[in-house]
């Protein structure tokens, strides 16, 4: 038997309907973890249908953390009455939390300029090809350093810090589907007290 309790709680996290959350239930037999899994794929799966959609709406946020980091966001979504919306204005509070915990430099893999990636990656095979390994493995090897490098550096890429389990476009896609509208993170500022750039 299901519990109403977790049917509600996995509609809220996923955003999907109660008769879609409680079939999920049941059909990962009762396991919270694996029905939420489940909707999420599928939730992501809609919000990638969303993409496409133009975000001229939105909010400007401000974040400051203790006096000593400032972060201001743009987060865009498709119309006003979502722009209001208390999820959507909370998902903006997490993102700006977010880049003041993290300090990124790029929203996603796509704003990293094609000398920086090529640097990087030079760098890598250098340090690779000085450690001796097999040279069958330094392409793999560098590929793998340099994805874990930009992860950390890109926005989208970074684990949520609130839910490592999730990244930050995990969390978007997710948003994307509760609410029913694309989102996208426009821009963002971070300054830290006494920190030179």
């Amino acid at each position: 038997m299901i519990e109403l309790n977790e049917i509600k709680r996995l509609k809220d996290l996923t955003g999907v309907g109660l008769t879609d959350a409680k079939k999920a239930l049941e059909d990962s037999k009762g396991n919270f973890d694996k029905a939420l899994e489940t909707m999420r794929k599928k939730g992501l799966t809609k919000a990638e249908k969303r993409s496409e959609k133009e975000t001229r709406e939105g909010i400007v946020n401000t974040y400051n953390h203790d006096n000593r980091i400032g972060v201001v966001v743009e987060v865009n979504c498709e119309t006003d009455f979502v722009a209001r919306n208390e999820i959507f204005l909370n998902l903006v509070k997490d993102i700006s939390m977010q880049i003041a915990a993290t300090d990124p430099e790029y929203i996603s893999i796509k704003d990293v300029p094609e000398d920086i990636k090529a640097k990087v990656f030079d760098e890598y095979s250098t340090k690779a090809l000085s450690e001796n390994k097999p040279k069958e493995m330094i392409q793999k090897i560098v590929e793998n350093q340099v994805n874990k490098y930009f992860s950390e550096k890109c926005l989208l890429s970074q684990y949520f810090i609130k839910d490592e389990k999730i990244t930050i476009d995990e969390l978007l896609k997710e948003h994307i589907s509760k609410l029913g509208e694309n989102i996208v993170i426009n821009k963002f500022y971070r300054i830290a007290l006494g920190e030179v750039k």
